[in-house]
């Protein structure tokens, strides 16, 4: 892609996406404190400005797996590759596709924060902070056991915050049990009849909000997103399900490398090489004209990276 081309799509970005904010200004981009009303969870806020179909809507399709649509788009990795070289070279270490990803999102949830909303109990729900899963291997190989890491990130992140909010957690896990393992193999010490019951009494609490705070911090099930790297393991990208159980509104999975040759601007070819990425989400959250504006927003800035590098000059607020 031209560097023509990227000025333009910095340009359709938004006006209010990215200025040079300096380093210390970031807080003032920072969400304002809102209070606890009756309603609201320990992960996010009850939305009750909501149209009458987005209020009506959880009670018709009641489960995630009711409704879920599927989502592709594609990656320029000439672009993307050079960018995360650069970061490399700056200090970096390992800084790769995936760390580029996830800044893209949650900038992306900066300028439209609709999509980082979840349904509970069958009302939605703004959520407070942008939480990301990931189930990684402790060590390469087929016998070695995975886990899964979250990691807490604010909208207003650059690049670098999110590689190393995300290297600090997925460190500490590779090197040691994390809280998840240690809670899921008190479980599995459960009977299986009495275990049937133990997950049907936290539905029951997740339902109403009443599931313990130490949980919904270790819960695999609990988050913004779920995001999987199946190019780590060779393949194309899948479209993984979203789970009843929590409260996850997208899955996002993206593959391995693949060439392409296409048409240039001057009609010559040329070799250009792409990922694939997909998305699973709950159609609940917010429309989707909402979903489209929000999935465009992230390719501009996956196709402009160099964005990611400084903070948003706003982070906007969902509704009330």
């Amino acid at each position: 892609m031209s560097k023509k081309k990227n000025t333009a799509e910095t340009q359709e970005i938004g006006e209010d996406a990215v200025s040079s904010v300096p380093a210390e200004e970031k807080e003032k981009s920072k969400k304002k404190k809102r209070w606890w009303h009756w309603g609201d969870r320990y992960e996010g806020r009850r939305l009750r400005t909501l149209a009458p179909m987005q209020y009506v809507i959880p009670y018709i399709m009641k489960v995630r797996s009711d409704s879920q649509n599927h989502f592709e788009d594609r990656i320029n990795m000439d672009i993307l590759d050079e960018y995360c070289a650069k970061k490399r070279a700056q200090g970096l270490t390992g800084f790769g596709a995936l760390h580029a990803i996830l800044a893209a999102y949650v900038r992306t949830i900066a300028e439209r924060p609709g999509v980082n909303r979840f349904v509970a109990g069958q009302h939605v729900y703004a959520r407070k902070n942008v939480v990301a899963n990931m189930t990684i291997k402790k060590k390469m190989g087929l016998d070695c056991p995975d886990t899964v890491i979250k990691v807490i990130f604010d909208p207003s992140d650059t690049a670098d915050d999110v590689y190393r909010k995300f290297k600090e957690v997925a460190d500490k896990a590779t090197s040691d049990d994390t809280d998840f393992d240690n809670t899921a193999g008190f479980l599995r010490h459960i009977p299986g009849l009495i275990l049937r019951f133990v997950i049907g009494t936290l539905r029951f609490l997740d339902y109403f909000g009443l599931l313990p705070r130490g949980l919904v911090k270790v819960s695999p099930f609990h988050g913004s997103l779920v995001i999987t790297s199946m190019g780590s393991l060779g393949i194309n990208a899948i479209y993984h399900h979203l789970y009843d159980f929590g409260n996850i509104p997208i899955f996002f999975a993206y593959g391995k490398k693949y060439t392409v040759r296409e048409i240039g601007e001057n009609g010559e070819v040329v070799t250009r090489r792409f990922v694939d990425l997909r998305a699973v989400t709950d159609e609940r959250i917010c429309d989707g004209y909402y979903y489209a504006s929000a999935f465009k927003i992230m390719q501009r800035y996956l196709a402009n990276p160099d964005l990611l590098d400084v903070p948003p000059a706003t982070v906007k607020e969902d509704i009330d």
